[in-house]
């Protein structure tokens, strides 16, 4: 597997044609954006059953896939628009037939993702409480609402490029900015293409609220052009609705209903005239059907004959013969996950696998592709999955990738074992299949724009403020914070400080004439021409001085990037013709310092090593670019340990086995031996 470019693009983008249009400070129009290349990291590849060989399911029509990159699911690792951007420069464009997105809301909240330890239940416990290992910031959900805007129009306007016309997109909210979303929506998509706004009631009560309290988040459903694919879903009827309305019953006790069988308006046709002595014009109506299908249907004993003389003769409606009750726009029969469900992921905005299910089976068919820009805990792409579709999705968050990864690898592995199982080749025939046939039994995972930041900057922001004294200001779109009486700006820990980034800061400074205070720059590194840049800033300035603190170096402050990494005892061996990778030993440093425990006692409550492990992948012939999945150990319950020893079949001699083991922190450790 290659790179998919080698070189930036630019990509072109349609504008917003819709009306009303809503304004911000800042509002920019995206009409052109940089493509970057992107590079394959990880390949998870299952044999099909049918033919043994390729990650790509055989009832599955790949032509249309891009010729650069490989059949079966996309997962990318970077800023969505960067991502977006590579797919519409790789042969993605108007090729998308859904569009799920749950974006963040904008709720006020930091969203993170609870981490625990594996293991049986109680036995890691911390003063009597069963320990989690609390808190992994995802993101942010606190934004300036003119950033949050912007944001959002500009993957919005992405999106749309990338959605094929016959296409859907439903863009998951709730009540704090579902009204500016679809203002936004109308513009790009234009009011009409607006085919509902569904309300999801997620949960019965709550009480955080000194009002009516919100129990209900909003779906917006829009077409790209005006024949979306859609297919009507029903939902069976309760029990009571049956009883009262289906309450007639045949003798050998089939269940109906009876309904008119006329409808209003006169006919100068065979249905406007009288059958058996009953004239529907009597009643300014005609027959639903001709007289000679009555009298087809009288015959099959499906007409409903009222035992009172002048009573108007009725259709039987057969309780067996209905799709059920067809699903409008309020949703209050799908239920959140929660703390028991077998689905859960302990991702702080999971929605669950029956939502998407629904979403996905109404606007799409097999094989048709599923696109989700903030994949979160992969619940989209697990879904797509399960249905037979093909799934492209990303993420800015590496904990969202690996979630996914690990979720999907299930998906797929009890996929292959039940086709397996049904001793079927190929794809099933549809009236044996529980579902759809996989599209792919294999994913590969990307980086765009060589985004792998070792920490998230929402997290490095969080750290960096709690280890300097700053108090956060959640409101300023530009600054993090205050120190004292100086503005704080934390420069992402993914390059050092540069021209660059302090020439935006004069920009920003410039549209505060009325500022006044001294401006703290931190940063993990310095270069050097940027401080030669401080120091000419600074000369002779009376106002708006700067400071800088450069993690790396700073004798006071720089604790906050000591940074002890995973590491691990493993033995990579021959025994005859197996491979035999044996994990004896691995160490988190980072756990333990989330632990805020020292290392004797905590090594002293947790017995087995495999606790602090969430996943092992193997690659029994490692290239030195793709990790390609030989062997996946993903415990399916929190309760359940990887395995540690793996026998594996031996690759040709002198090959290189690689060993990744992932933490529960999502840190990430590659061994690689000889074999």
């Amino acid at each position: 597997m290659t790179d998919t470019s080698k070189k930036t693009r630019d990509v072109t983008i349609a504008k917003a044609k819709g009306r009303p249009m809503l304004t911000w400070v800042g509002k920019r129009p995206l009409s052109r954006v940089t493509a970057y290349p992107a590079q394959a990291i990880e390949r998870f590849e299952l044999p099909s059953p049918a033919s043994g060989r390729g990650a790509g399911g055989e009832g599955c029509d790949w032509s249309d896939w891009p010729k650069n990159l490989p059949h079966g699911g996309l997962l990318y690792h970077g800023d969505n628009k960067d991502v977006l951007a590579h797919l519409l420069a790789n042969g993605f464009r108007g090729k998308v037939k859904l569009i799920y997105i749950d974006p963040p809301f904008d709720s006020g909240a930091d969203y993170v993702r609870k981490v625990q330890l594996r293991g049986a239940k109680g036995t890691v416990k911390i003063d009597g409480e069963d320990y989690t290992l609390g808190e992994q910031v995802q993101y942010g959900d606190i934004w300036a609402n003119d950033n949050y805007l912007q944001f959002m129009y500009e993957r919005l306007l992405l999106l749309k490029s990338l959605l094929a016309e016959e296409g859907s997109i439903y863009l998951h909210c709730d009540w704090n900015r579902s009204h500016y979303l679809r203002l936004i929506m109308d513009e790009i998509f234009s009011p009409d293409k607006c085919r509902n706004e569904i309300i999801w009631k997620r949960t019965s009560a709550r009480s955080d609220s000194n009002f009516f309290n919100h129990i209900h988040d909003t779906l917006l459903f829009y077409s790209n052009g005006d024949n979306p694919c859609f297919n009507e879903l029903y939902t069976p009827y309760e029990q009571e609705y049956i009883d009262r309305y289906f309450s007639y019953k045949e003798s050998d006790g089939r269940r109906y209903a009876t309904i008119d069988a006329t409808q209003a308006g006169l006919r100068n046709g065979p249905s406007g005239t009288s059958w058996k002595g009953f004239n529907p014009a009597s009643k300014g109506n005609h027959w639903k059907v001709t007289p000679d299908e009555l009298d087809r249907l009288d015959g099959l004993g499906k007409i409903y004959w009222p035992e009172k003389e002048d009573g108007w003769p009725r259709l039987k409606q057969y309780l067996d013969e209905t799709k059920g009750r067809a699903i409008q726009t309020i949703w209050s029969d799908l239920k959140a996950v929660n703390s028991q469900a077998e689905e859960r992921t302990d991702y702080p905005t999971q929605k669950p696998e029956a939502l998407l299910e629904r979403v996905i089976s109404a606007s799409t068919k097999p094989g048709d592709v599923v696109l989700d820009a903030f994949v979160g805990s992969g619940t989209a792409m697990t879904v797509a999955q399960r249905l037979g579709r093909r799934w492209i999705g990303c993420d800015i968050n590496k904990g969202a990738i690996q979630t996914t990864a690990k979720r999907l690898q299930g998906v797929m592995q009890e996929q292959r074992e039940a086709l397996e199982a049904k001793g079927k080749q190929g794809k099933l025939v549809a009236e044996e299949a529980a579902g759809p046939a996989p599209c792919q039994f294999g994913f590969s995972t990307w980086r765009v724009n060589d985004y792998d930041l070792q920490i998230q900057h929402n997290e490095a922001v969080e750290l960096a403020c709690q280890h300097l004294g700053v108090t956060r200001t959640r409101t300023d779109a530009f600054f993090d914070g205050t120190q004292g009486g100086r503005l704080v700006k934390i420069v992402p820990f993914n390059h050092p400080l540069t021209p660059l980034d302090l020439e935006a800061l004069r920009a920003e400074l410039k549209t505060r004439p009325d500022e006044e205070r001294d401006v703290l720059m931190v940063s993990l590194g310095i270069q050097q021409d940027a401080r030669q840049w401080v120091e000419d800033y600074n000369r002779n300035r009376p106002v708006n001085k700067l400071h800088l603190i450069e993690l790396r170096t700073d004798r006071k402050y720089g604790g906050i990037i000591r940074h002890e990494p995973l590491t691990a005892d493993v033995s990579v061996s021959r025994e005859g013709d197996k491979l035999v990778v044996d994990i004896r030993d691995v160490v988190s440093p980072t756990i333990i310092q989330r632990l805020n425990l020292e290392q004797g006692v905590f090594r002293a409550q947790i017995a087995d090593w495999r606790a602090v492990v969430d996943c092992v992948l193997i690659d029994t012939r490692h290239d030195g670019r793709v990790f390609n999945v030989a062997l996946s150990d993903v415990p399916e319950r929190k309760q359940d340990l990887v395995q540690g020893r793996y026998e594996l079949p031996a690759p040709p001699t002198g090959s290189t086995v690689a060993v990744k083991i992932i933490d529960m922190l999502g840190e990430e450790l590659i061994i690689q031996a000889p074999c």
